[in-house]
């Protein structure tokens, strides 16, 4: 069975059990174009995320959630981000959900530090020349907020218990339809 959860800009699609994803012909019928589109696809996902993970590295506050640059993270950014956006599987093929699970366990990111990391995100998504629409602003505002809140429970589980339920990728949409 999935879970469904509605937000006031976007929905998760898929959050316990059984991947759903709307088919492409549904999409179409709908005349949706997805965050992942809308933002420029992995070219322009690609760019945010290594301005991101340079300013990242650069904070004083977030230095002990990213002491020193990983080659292959802001690939890994970008596979997370473009999949949640509605672009290709490519962190769960590649990596699974467990991997950013176990990438944040033990962190212990403090309420200073998920809002910083927010904070630098938008500023980036300024930077890098995203677009600057108001409801995709909005949609890429709540999956931030979302992701950094799941980040910082898992940050401080103890044990699987107290891990947020969250196992996969979520599927972010958005209310905008397409204007082509």
């Amino acid at each position: 069975m999935t879970t469904l959860v509605t937000t006031r800009y976007g929905r998760i699609d898929r959050i316990f059990g059984e991947r759903t994803r709307r088919s492409v012909q549904a999409m179409e019928d709908e005349a949706m174009t997805t965050l992942y589109e809308f933002a420029g696809g992995d070219e322009a996902l690609h760019r945010l995320e290594e301005l991101f993970y340079t300013k990242v590295l650069d904070d004083p506050t977030l230095r002990s959630v990213f002491p020193a640059r990983q080659p292959s993270h802001v690939e890994h950014l970008t596979w997370f981000t473009a999949e949640s956006f509605g672009g290709p599987d490519r962190f769960t093929t590649g990596l699974g959900f467990q991997y950013i699970i176990d990438v944040h366990r033990h962190l212990k990111i403090t309420d200073d530090q998920r809002e910083r990391f927010v904070a630098l995100y938008l500023e980036a998504i300024d930077e890098v020349g995203l677009p600057d629409d108001a409801a995709f602003r909005a949609a890429v505002r709540e999956h931030l907020e979302f992701g950094a809140r799941v980040a910082q429970q898992n940050s401080h589980a103890e044990t699987d218990d107290q891990l947020h339920p969250i196992r996969e990728v979520p599927a972010w949409t958005w209310p905008r339809q397409s204007e082509d």
